[in-house]
């Protein structure tokens, strides 16, 4: 398919610029991707639609306060976008600057440590932080939360607090798996009473996931790294789903990536590594039955992941209905339930 292919016309003001009062107060369209029906409903509904013995795999990614303010030696301002932690001194960065750093060079961050660019890596710069014991706890003093480029206001107290998962773990994310931000404590509590079993995975998503793609053939896409961890327990957790006849549904499409990663060999394994899967329509899905995930960008791979889910057919006209009605859209908006084409 084409990039064509995945585009719709979105009014601006359904771009959601912030999230709903409550957590799990936004709204919930449901596709049946077998039939291709529509529902319409409430996120609290979701518990409607799970039952015991059911599994719910949850992205466990802590978001970093990963944008960073400084000063090239030559006095040019810069902004810094961490997109991965490789050490406790070291990061890969996107840099913003009226011209890009040379390797060598020496960056002034937050003033108050230096940091030199070792090596450029595409768009991306490998920089050491000097006299830096942590990375996390100096991005935590220094940094802001990294914001998608389609929300328009400066992040706040409210951001720091709301994009974050409650269950937010593991830190390294500079993206919010957006799925997961619907939950609040209480519905987590909810779901296991119901006897729902909860498990986790880790993927780091990094600041590629809002690029464009640039060609319009898909085959020439290339995907951004992610680095992921599926543990032994979720795979168990899995498998014993599986043989009792329940539903796997993951949260998110960044859970959903882990877990198809992790089954590349057609078997599903645990383990760490770095990802570069792209999916698009025609892909067999090996792991998961059901996703919950927000609306998407045009021409985005996450998009293009989620027809091949639901059908191509099937997500144009949710999308078109859900413009109808005026569903909330990306980060901050609301949400889809889709079961698997």
């Amino acid at each position: 398919m084409r990039l064509e292919n995945f585009d719709f016309e979105l009014p601006a003001a359904l771009i959601a610029q912030a999230p709903a009062e409550v957590r799990s107060a936004s709204r919930l369209l449901h596709l049946d991707g077998k039939t291709g029906a529509l529902s319409d409903g409430l996120f609290k509904q979701l518990l409607e639609r799970v039952g015991q013995g059911d599994l719910m795999i949850f992205n466990d990614t802590r978001v970093i306060k990963a944008r960073l303010m400084g000063v090239k030696d030559s006095g040019g301002k810069v902004e810094v976008l961490v997109e991965r932690v490789l050490a406790s001194d070291r990061v890969l960065v996107q840099v913003r600057a009226s011209k890009s750093p040379r390797v060598g060079s020496r960056l002034m961050i937050a003033d108050s440590v230096a940091a030199t660019v070792l090596d450029r890596q595409g768009e991306f710069f490998e920089v050491r932080f000097e006299d830096c014991a942590d990375i996390y706890t100096f991005l935590e003093e220094h940094g802001s939360v990294p914001l998608p480029p389609y929300i328009t206001h400066a992040a706040d107290a409210m951001d720091e607090r709301r994009y974050q998962t409650v269950y937010a773990r593991v830190p390294g994310a500079v993206a919010a798996p957006t799925a997961g931000l619907h939950f609040d404590a209480e519905m987590l509590v909810t779901l296991r009473q119901q006897g729902v079993i909860i498990a986790h995975v880790t993927l780091h998503v990094g600041a590629g996931t809002f690029q464009p793609v640039r060609v319009s053939d898909l085959s020439e896409h290339q995907m951004h790294s992610e680095w992921y961890d599926v543990p032994q327990t979720t795979v168990d957790a899995i498998n014993a789903a599986r043989a009792r006849g329940s539903q796997v549904m993951a949260v998110g499409t960044t859970s959903l990536r882990a877990l198809e990663s992790a089954a590349a060999s057609d078997k599903l394994k645990a383990g760490t590594g770095d990802t570069r899967l792209f999916i698009t329509p025609g892909y067999a899905f090996k792991v998961v039955d059901r996703l919950l995930t927000n609306f998407h960008l045009p021409k985005s791979t996450l998009l293009m992941l989620v027809s091949a889910f639901a059908g191509v057919d099937n997500v144009r006209r949710a999308y078109r209905h859900a413009i109808e009605k005026e569903y909330r859209f990306f980060s901050y908006g609301d949400a889809m339930l889709i079961e698997r084409h």
